[in-house]
């Protein structure tokens, strides 16, 4: 009788271990999606001083290109010019190019930095040419220009 009660007992155990397990993956599963989500999502946070500047960057001459890497992977290039026709330094300008679908769905957003150090920054009344390569751009891209906004920008 004993033996009965130890085998009826684990044929119970059996279906709430699996049920255990599937809630456990689900649970895994929902976690890790909230994060995909998320992570997809940057915040533009301009700083009150940069906001203020913001009108005195002018993107001009933006082009759109697609070719292959040596590796074989699609590379879309953004190339252009970008002046500053305000009064103060810049150290560095960062911006959100952000691929939509045919669909007007995002495929991609990523963050460039178009001004930097390798750049020597952009003195007042300057203007400089700039290159963002992106390899990570959906095949569902609808093959127009990406909307660029400027993310941050750090003064000198």
């Amino acid at each position: 009788m004993a033996s009965k009660e130890k085998k009826k007992s684990s044929i119970v155990g059996v279906p709430l271990y699996v049920a255990i397990a599937v809630a456990l993956i689900a649970g895994l599963v929902y976690a890790y999606v909230q994060v995909a989500n998320s992570a997809g999502r940057q915040v533009i946070e301009l700083t009150p001083e940069a906001k203020a500047y913001i009108g005195n960057l002018k993107l001009s001459g933006v082009d759109i290109k697609a070719h292959d890497s040596y590796l074989g992977q699609r590379v879309i290039e953004l190339t252009g010019n970008i002046a500053n026709n305000g009064d103060r330094a810049i150290v560095s300008v960062a911006v959100i190019c952000v691929f939509y679908d045919s669909n007007g769905l995002v495929v991609l957003r990523e963050r460039s930095t178009v001004v930097g150090a390798k750049q020597g920054g952009l003195k007042p009344g300057e203007t400089k040419a700039f290159r963002m390569p992106f390899d990570g751009v959906s095949e569902n891209w609808n093959k127009e220009m990406p909307t660029l906004v400027i993310a941050s920008i750090q003064f000198s």
